[in-house]
């Protein structure tokens, strides 16, 4: 789900080798390794101290990205089976907020809407059998899967004149996420969009 390293074992790793390499250099050799000449031991401290700190130089590439404003969105769902709103961009890890409104008439039983974000792994290709097969036999859970990985957000299950705000980190691994309506039927007629992470 996510393009670069995650910010906080990026800090946990930094601390762990500054950590070692502090004491690698202040441990005292056993008797063994006193018996080594001490040149050995002069050259060989330096070069893991330069290893160190090449990974430490490393690691501080994980630095957090700048901080973007949300990306605010609103989608609305109506009894043509048809979002409104069926594509947007985002930045890597911004965060998201998807206002989602079921603006049609027919009752939530033959006609609810919900958006359901899918992980990149769920394609035009393979979101019949991969996503929406399961999910139409969940109308209980509002028709998505408890548990489903693919699942990156999702609204509950919206009668007419509902709205719900749905909120999200948008992923970190560019790419374009599927968005849908899972009540079954709907995706083919058109309840579908595309959120494009671009870096």
């Amino acid at each position: 789900m996510k393009a670069g390293p995650d910010h906080k074992n990026c800090a946990t790793l930094r601390k762990i080798c500054e950590v070692d390499c502090r004491q690698f250099a202040s441990s005292r050799p056993s008797r063994k390794k006193r018996n080594m000449k001490r040149t050995t031991i002069t050259q060989l401290i330096p070069v893991i101290a330069l290893g160190c700190s090449a990974l430490i130089s490393l690691l501080t590439g994980c630095s957090p990205a700048p901080e973007v404003p949300p990306k605010e969105v609103t989608v609305q769902a109506d009894d043509k089976m048809r979002y409104d709103f069926t594509a947007f961009d985002v930045s890597p890890g911004q965060k998201v907020i998807v206002t989602f409104k079921n603006i049609g008439t027919t009752p939530k039983f033959s006609m609810g809407h919900n958006f359901v974000l899918l992980d990149r792994t769920i394609t035009t290709a393979n979101i019949q059998s991969a996503f929406l097969d399961k999910a139409s036999m969940e109308a209980a859970h509002d028709y998505v899967p408890p548990g489903a990985k693919e699942v990156l957000a999702h609204s509950k299950l919206l009668g007419p004149g509902e709205t719900e705000v749905v909120t999200f980190n948008a992923p970190y691994i560019p790419g374009e996420y599927l968005y849908v309506c899972s009540f079954p039927g709907h995706y083919s007629q058109g309840t579908k969009g595309v959120m494009t992470v671009k870096q």
